[in-house]
């Protein structure tokens, strides 16, 4: 039923700061689960799950655009808090669409997610890791970090990005402000600096420009550790430098606080892991900024996109 080709094979691992158990739970429990699962737009509807090995978790997802999509999953092996394998597919009489395996690991304190999906054939697994990235659903475990924190109180934005690209490229094109000019800026804008002095203790100052507005910004440099991690906050300001607010979001947080993390997947491939919060913001901002995630997710793979067009580009 299922190939034994490796490229037949698409896999993913994701680190998460927070224990196994934690992140076992937020797997196997319904109530947590029509939280997080699938991708940003979509909901789930629960109908039942039996966790056992010969047992099935059946439920409903829900598209943005009212499409409904029935969902059934066999399970194969269920070792607690360390192994999932299971058949998954859309109805009982219906051949499984491909075979998942979940591993959770610890790893420096927090819980190492492997997970793989195998498919009929190489010609398969290489449409559905197309669909896959049309229908945004690696988002899906950006969401499972983002309800992790908020069960601890972090209120959080996640998107990762694998590019086929090595580690010390991907950097560069994020610390070099000629190469962030090229791509940073949401599809349709364009940025300009005006000042760029990207090292530990320097800031920038820059404009994102399109059609409907101008939106001037500063950005403070906390920390860079090259080749894996850079920090900054960043906030609107006007065209002196002075703080103000988002032009269509009034109530959006003044500060934000930006974690980009690099890691190498291959010889050649780098996964991009973008952080984003609220930085000494009040309530309502931080309520603004969590209902906001879908339209966060828009704006950064527009920018993301760009970033690997410009890779594809040379």
């Amino acid at each position: 039923m299922f190939s034994n080709d490796e490229a037949s094979v698409l896999r993913l691992h994701r680190v998460y700061a927070a224990p196994v158990a934690a992140v076992w739970e937020a797997w196997t429990d319904p109530a947590q689960v029509v939280k997080w699962w699938g991708p940003r737009g979509f909901t789930i509807t629960h109908h039942d799950a039996d966790l056992r090995a010969g047992g099935q978790w059946r439920f409903t997802m829900h598209g943005p655009d009212g499409k409904d999509y029935p969902n059934v999953t066999k399970y194969l092996e269920v070792e607690p808090r360390a192994r999932l394998v299971y058949d998954h597919g859309s109805a009982d009489d219906a051949p499984p669409m491909f075979r998942v395996t979940a591993t959770f690991t610890e790893e420096a304190g927090g819980t190492r997610l492997d997970f793989q999906m195998r498919f009929a054939s190489p010609e398969v697994a290489r449409q559905s890791a197309e669909f896959i990235k049309r229908a945004g659903g690696e988002s899906t475990w950006d969401r499972l970090a983002e309800h992790l924190d908020d069960a601890r109180g972090y209120r959080r934005f996640y998107l990762n990005r694998s590019f086929d690209a090595p580690i010390e490229r991907l950097y560069e094109l994020w610390t070099k402000p000629e190469h962030l000019a090229s791509w940073l800026a949401p599809t349709g804008s364009t940025m300009e600096f005006f000042r760029a002095d990207i090292r530990p203790g320097g800031s920038s100052f820059y404009v994102m420009r399109n059609e409907h507005f101008v939106m001037y910004g500063r950005a403070e440099y906390r920390e860079l550790e090259p080749p894996k991690r850079l920090v900054y906050t960043q906030q609107f300001c006007d065209e002196h430098e002075q703080p103000s607010r988002h032009p269509l979001a009034p109530t959006w947080p003044s500060t934000m606080l930006t974690t980009v993390r690099f890691a190498v997947e291959g010889p050649n491939r780098t996964r991009v892991t973008v952080q984003w919060e609220p930085y000494e913001a009040d309530a309502t901002e931080v309520e603004t900024f969590v209902g906001g995630r879908a339209g966060m997710t828009q704006g950064w793979t527009g920018s993301l996109d760009k970033l690997e067009a410009t890779l594809a580009a040379g």
